[in-house]
């Protein structure tokens, strides 16, 4: 019963934790955009590697926009693709390709975004991913938001396309609980959390921290490294845009062997995030994790310990529950509530595994083995 004496101290913190979050969640103020007064030049950076069956979309999207086109400019720049990503772009005549001629870097998509930014001519930075679809209220509302902000960052929402599958559910459920945590860290200035999905930043804030020097090194953390530079400049003009016209959707990874290589990659930079309250959350997550497996195999001593691990499985649901329900609810996901008490034991397993193997110093993304 030892064992317990670090479970239930663990666990009242974790909900602590937990409830601080649904708060932060839900005091966000839901953003309606409003018609800049002084509208902004926006570049638009995609960088796409190895994209031809998912580029073509993103820049369709782009072309409804309903910003308007003589204010921003997209600039893709192809990170080495083996396939036809730049002969689709090139298909789009107000679209820039660029082509990364460097190699023997670790850090290629940091490159390939800092590329397009070099050559872009807009006051606005705004990237995602090439697999990302926005609405065409997308650019509106974050030069809008910007503009009444005066945000040197904004962070913006992020979700997963779905189908029924058993795996495209499971993660459609467990990012949405990852954004409602950015939203609501970012909102109360507790975390510098975002994804690279969907994020914008000034240009001349971008060349004041310096870029990506001092990151350059790392593979992955164009976007959360990045975004701790700018918040330690400038603390108070980092914000999170809690909009549904800036929903931007992306596709989930399509075989288990994908989504573990996905989620190795983001913990890899677990070690080197210079906000430490990160690191002492992910820690506090991860203990938590390792209680349901220490539980489990105590339990082979003394099956009464089953017992405590079926409560502490139920206590786990009840405090995240209403949390991620607000979340969903925002993103259009309710109905992924009812798979929320069954997916637990999933996800517990994936987030000791890959926080494990994320720290083993390299992984394979894109075709290409990184460190």
């Amino acid at each position: 019963m030892v064992i317990l004496y670090i479970v239930i101290p663990v666990f009242i913190i974790y909900s602590i934790l937990i409830i601080y979050f649904w708060m932060a969640w839900r005091s966000v103020p839901v953003y309606h955009p409003k018609a800049a007064d002084a509208p902004v030049k926006i570049s638009v950076i995609i960088p796409a590697r190895n994209e031809e069956h998912t580029i073509g979309q993103l820049l369709e999207a782009l072309r409804e926009q309903t910003y308007p086109a003589p204010l921003f400019e997209v600039i893709v720049v192809d990170d080495h693709s083996e396939d036809n990503t730049a002969g689709i772009v090139r298909q789009f005549s107000f679209a820039t390709l660029i082509q990364l001629k460097e190699d023997g870097i670790n850090s290629y998509k940091k490159k390939a975004i800092e590329t397009g930014i070099n050559a872009a001519t807009g006051d606005l930075i705004v990237t995602t991913d090439a697999d990302c679809v926005p609405p065409a209220s997308w650019l509106a509302t974050m030069a809008a938001f910007r503009a009444e902000k005066e945000s040197a960052f904004i962070a913006a929402p992020v979700v997963f396309k779905n189908n029924r599958s058993l795996l495209q559910v499971f993660q459609a459920l467990d990012f949405i609980t990852l954004q409602g945590i950015t939203g609501a860290a970012v909102h109360r200035g507790f975390l510098s959390m975002c994804n690279g999905a969907n994020l914008a930043y000034d240009k001349r804030v971008f060349t004041d921290v310096g870029g990506f020097t001092g990151i350059d090194a790392i593979a992955s953390g164009d976007d959360m490294l990045l975004m701790h530079k700018i918040k330690s400049k400038y603390p108070e003009r980092v914000h999170y845009l809690k909009s549904k016209d800036a929903i931007v959707s992306t596709r989930p990874m399509e075989t288990w062997k994908d989504f573990f290589r996905q989620r190795i990659r983001w913990a890899s930079k677990a070690t080197v995030y210079k906000d430490k309250k990160i690191t002492v959350v992910l820690t506090l997550v991860y203990l938590l994790n390792l209680c349901f497996l220490g539980l489990l195999v105590a339990g082979f001593i003394s099956p009464v310990l089953w017992l405590y691990l079926l409560g502490l499985w139920v206590a786990k649901t009840l405090i995240e529950f209403p949390f991620v329900g607000g979340v969903a609810s925002f993103f259009g996901k309710r109905s992924l509530l009812v798979y929320f008490f069954f997916f637990q034991p999933l996800h517990i397993a994936y987030t000791i595994i890959s926080g494990l193997f994320g720290q083993f110093g390299s992984y394979q993304w894109k075709g290409r083995r990184v460190n």
